[in-house]
């Protein structure tokens, strides 16, 4: 096991040495469950979430089981993807951020080799879905691997990586309802465009955490491109979420319950602002974590509107 440092500044370390990886899990395994980051399911619920309310929409109320499961398998797999490729191609990269200084592939507890035969068997596995949905999935599905490929490069050539990065995390939106419906309505793409706006802003406030790294590794981010106006650019990006989360729900006729419940995302958008802090990186990994709220709220409204 690695240790982190004893300090007296707030820990940025992303990895929690006492968790039920270290506790649970055989030593050669936990390189590799930290590596597709099970140690951290936040991030696959934030990809899952907004495809579950995708699912409902599409479904008119709730989703048939058995795509419910290949969709939850999907994220799974593919935000452990996307997590493996980011660290092979960031591996000289991390070890400089205070952040991710420990996580497997920077710190030697996993090779190079290994990490790429995990990432074909993930790869493998999760092509296996691609059984159990249609034929327009499918083609989606394919289409959105250069985005996971590409996205860890970005960071080194735009200040907008969270753009490519909302694109893959939400992509499972768009294929809820090629996969229910066999089509991609303008409302169901505008509820899409509106999570990748959503993401955009919160991803943002989860970049400030390491401005300073990136600053010195002449890394970008949105971060840096917002600067000192964090709070304005990420405050219209929220605003551009609702607007197109309100518009999507009503252009598909939802009742009056799914604006109740967008109201209530606005409202909890709006706190995060208001809680914001651009020199509290500590606290902007808190306001990160609390967007499983604004998921989990989508998901009612969805809920609300389809059965209300």
């Amino acid at each position: 096991m690695v240790s982190a440092p004893h300090s007296t500044s707030p820990d940025l370390n992303d990895i929690v040495f006492t968790d039920w990886v270290e506790r649970w899990l055989p030593r050669a395994w936990r390189p590799y469950a930290r590596l597709c980051r099970l140690d951290r399911p936040i991030g696959t619920w934030l990809t899952l979430l907004p495809c579950i309310a995708a699912l409902i929409q599409a479904a008119g109320g709730l989703p048939d089981l058995r795509r419910l499961i290949v969709f939850s398998l999907g994220a799974l797999l593919m935000r452990g993807i996307g997590c493996t490729v980011n660290d092979m191609c960031d591996r000289d990269i991390d070890k400089h951020v205070e952040r991710t200084r420990f996580r497997p592939l920077t710190s030697g507890q996993l090779s190079m080799r290994n990490a790429v035969w995990f990432l074909l068997g993930q790869l493998l596995v999760c092509g296996s879905l691609l059984f159990f949905i249609n034929e327009m999935s499918r083609w989606l599905a394919v289409a959105v691997l250069p985005f996971v490929f590409i996205y860890p490069l970005c960071k080194r050539v735009t200040y907008w990586p969270q753009v490519v990065l909302g694109i893959c995390f939400n992509w499972g939106m768009l294929m809820a309802w090629s996969d229910t419906q066999n089509v991609l309505p303008l409302a169901g793409i505008a509820m899409w465009v509106g999570a990748v706006l959503w993401q955009v802003g919160y991803d943002s406030i989860y970049a400030y955490v390491d401005v300073r790294d990136d600053r010195q590794l002449g890394l970008r981010s949105t971060a840096m491109r917002f600067g000192s106006r964090g709070k304005l650019w990420i405050g219209g990006f929220y605003v551009a979420t609702i607007a197109l989360w309100a518009w999507g729900g009503y252009a598909m006729g939802l009742g009056w319950g799914y604006q109740v419940g967008i109201a209530a995302v606005a409202v909890h958008l709006a706190w995060q602002l208001y809680t914001f802090d651009l020199q509290r990186p500590d606290r902007n990994f808190m306001l990160f974590r609390a967007n499983l709220w604004t998921g989990a709220l989508l998901v009612a409204a969805a809920l609300a509107g389809t059965l209300i």
